[in-house]
């Protein structure tokens, strides 16, 4: 979302020296930011409330610490694995403006939160991965301001999202990744016109056969004045920086002060304006919506995602995919995403053939959507239901906390095409009745907050092999996910026989690095693909996981990882790696011939194939190249194959080659001998 009147507050900010860091990305363009140094303190005791920490006296009391924002204070070395309050204080100066209001925002802090400016309670926040925000206009001051932040981070004890168990088992209470504490994405204000636009849904939906497209908005406009307000609505779609002319289907609507409103509005797109959304062709559109002297955008695509006859399908083709798990974790950040960081996750995600996946447990950097919406991924969010027990499942206020965390990420992520699916939980007793409550009740909810997606949750008691579809929750599910680390065979073919006409997700499935050694973990990469080619109805495979993560679970490390990575904390390959971009690669690259010519002019004859197995997609724009030579690839269906003639000169041993995606992304990498 992206908000376009902050120009005023932004100088006075950027004259108090308060700049943005071009490392975190923040998506309102004219946001003002609040990065940078804060003032920082440990409150163990739990007396910073009842001693005043939110004060002017707290911030000139000369005994606080300085830490940069965003900040993770769990990988901080003078704080390293520390759970409990800390209090992050920040002080600026403002001059008001009179018929705005401002906004502070937060894109996520881990995991309660409490806001004080100016020595006034503002609010508080539950959650640890979400956005939230709060009006500020009538806590500020003309001056200096003191905002204060109070966070804790113990979801080591039952009744958070995620959190420990109510089981009572040895060891088993943790969630299986750090509780990395802190203010761990962008904090900024934002300044709007008193009436101004605060999100936007966009619905983008092709007509198949007609070529053309329907586009749906619901645009939630606040009334912040004391005046009942109609304000002017005008909406403008931008594709390759050309204006589309669309005409809209609007009404006019009087909004009571004080209060917000739903503005709906609908257009169609003729076949010449529609271009698709596609893994490998991924067209981006941007609509921008006016409100009086507001306006807020988003980028969307126009695509279709539905489930038939046991597949997945995207514009109407059958999609067989890898896929890989991410924890948000790097040696040094905790939980903190710099952009450098997330672009490197996703380059090399995406070129060891990672494409579609429940990236992890929980909503990671907006960023990262970002570039899935730009490059091409197919991606399923998931809120905190990690292993929730069954009384928790029942329990009134852990359903309560679910819902508000699922609609601030359904809110945030609900106009990126690279979002397909919303996952309700992981690994839950999906077999009793509790989970099949929570499994039917959550989508229904889920359902109400966007219509537009396909639902599901990874399961792990399919694994069980139970005897009727009505056993177990994936009943209520859009596709099946099944969490599986052994008999892979049995139980997908136990799974499709249950529910025959829905595609799977193998949503996690792997080894660690030290389950022998790392080639034991790069050779069951080759294993399992193999059964799953075996398999049409299996739609994709989400390795667990793409990165080695720190844990305090049971069976980690020495060290502190769990080394389930293809790639290691530090993003370092392993065998694996190449293993998984090979096997999971939707092209297959084999040498025919080769052919020694006079003074050292030679010719490679390679086929390419597009595979009919798994992964599998019709392949179009794809890009062979040498150290000397670049061939454009010709369109393949699955199952398609064509010989390619490549000069080779010189007299080296062997020919380099790599296979590229339209998009960039290498694909394939392979030495052939020149015998």
């Amino acid at each position: 979302m992206k908000h376009l009147h902050n120009t005023i507050l932004t100088i006075i900010l950027l004259l108090s020296g308060l700049t943005t860091f071009a490392q975190f990305k923040i998506r309102e363009p004219n946001a003002i930011p609040l990065h940078g140094e804060w003032l920082f303190a440990l409150d163990p005791a739990e007396t910073g409330v009842t001693g005043k920490w939110y004060t002017n006296k707290t911030a000139e009391s000369g005994r606080m610490d300085k830490v940069v924002v965003p900040h993770c204070f769990s990988s901080d070395p003078r704080y390293a694995g520390y759970t409990g309050t800390v209090w992050y204080l920040k002080q600026f100066p403002l001059k008001p403006v009179s018929g705005k209001r401002v906004i502070l925002h937060f894109d996520a802090a881990y995991y309660k939160t409490h806001i004080w400016l100016n020595g006034q309670k503002v609010g508080e926040h539950e959650g640890g991965y979400t956005p939230f925000g709060f009006d500020v206009t009538d806590f500020l001051k003309d001056g200096d301001n003191l905002l204060a932040v109070s966070v804790n981070n113990n979801t080591w004890k039952a009744g958070t999202i995620p959190g420990a168990k109510d089981n009572g088992q040895i060891n088993d209470p943790f969630m299986g990744w750090l509780n990395y504490g802190g203010l761990i994405r962008p904090v900024y204000f934002t300044i709007e016109p008193e009436v101004y636009a605060e999100n936007i849904k966009i619905d983008a939906l092709p007509d198949l056969t007609k070529g053309t497209a329907t586009i749906k908005t619901k645009l939630r406009i606040r009334n912040a004045s004391k005046s009942n307000a109609a304000p002017k609505i005008g909406y403008h779609v931008i594709f390759n920086g050309k204006s589309i002319p669309l005409t809209w289907k609007t009404k006019s609507q009087n909004i009571t002060a004080g209060q917000t409103f739903n503005a709906e509005a609908e257009a169609t797109f003729t076949a010449a304006q529609v271009k698709l959304w596609d893994l490998d062709n991924p067209q981006l559109y941007q609509l921008k919506a006016f409100v009086g002297e507001d306006s807020i955008a988003a980028n969307f695509g126009i695509r279709k995602v539905e489930v038939k006859n046991a597949q997945l399908l995207l514009n109407g083709k059958a999609m067989k995919l890898g896929g890989g798990n991410r924890v948000v974790d790097y040696p040094g950040l905790g939980s903190v995403e710099p952009d450098w960081l997330v672009e490197k996750d996703f380059k090399l995600m995406k070129e060891a053939g990672m494409e579609f996946q429940r990236l992890t447990h929980y909503t990671p950097s907006e960023y990262f959507y970002d570039l899935a919406d730009r490059h091409g991924m197919l991606i399923i969010t998931e809120a905190g239901n990690w292993q929730l027990t069954p009384n928790q499942m029942d329990n009134d206020s852990m359903r309560k906390k679910f819902r508000s965390q699922f609609v601030e990420m359904a809110e945030r992520d609900w106009n990126h095409p690279s979002v397909i699916a919303y996952s309700v939980g992981n690994e839950y007793s999906s077999d009793l009745p509790a989970g099949q409550r929570w499994t039917k009740d959550m989508i229904a909810f889920a359902k109400e907050i966007d219509p537009t997606r396909l639902y599901t949750f990874a399961s792990m008691r399919l694994n069980a092999m139970q005897k009727k579809p009505e056993d177990e929750a994936s009943q209520y599910v859009d596709f099946v996910s099944t969490n599986t680390y052994g008999n892979h065979a049995k139980v997908f073919d136990h799974i499709h026989s249950l529910y025959p006409d829905k595609p799977i997700l193998v949503s996690e499935w792997g080894t660690r690095a030290d389950t022998k050694d790392e080639a034991f973990q790069a050779q069951h990469i080759s294993d399992m693909i193999a059964e799953v080619r075996k398999r049409p109805y299996i739609a994709g495979t989400s390795w667990w996981t793409y990165n080695d993560y720190q844990s305090r679970y049971h069976n980690t490390n020495a060290n502190g990882y769990r080394p389930w990575g293809i790639v290691g904390p530090d993003r370092s390959y392993r065998p694996a790696y190449a293993v998984h971009q090979k096997e999971l690669s939707p092209v297959t690259v084999e040498k025919v011939s080769f052919t020694k010519g006079d003074q050292g002019e030679h010719q490679l004859v390679l086929r390419i194939t597009s595979r009919a197995d798994f992964p599998s997609r019709t392949i179009k724009g794809y890009v062979l190249q040498t150290e000397k030579t670049s061939i454009n690839l010709p369109e393949m269906n699955p199952g398609e194959s064509k010989e390619i003639t490549i000069p080779v000169r010189g007299f080296e041993k062997t020919e380099h080659i790599t296979i590229s995606k339209p998009t960039g992304f290498i694909t394939n990498e392979v030495d052939i001998d020149l015998k």
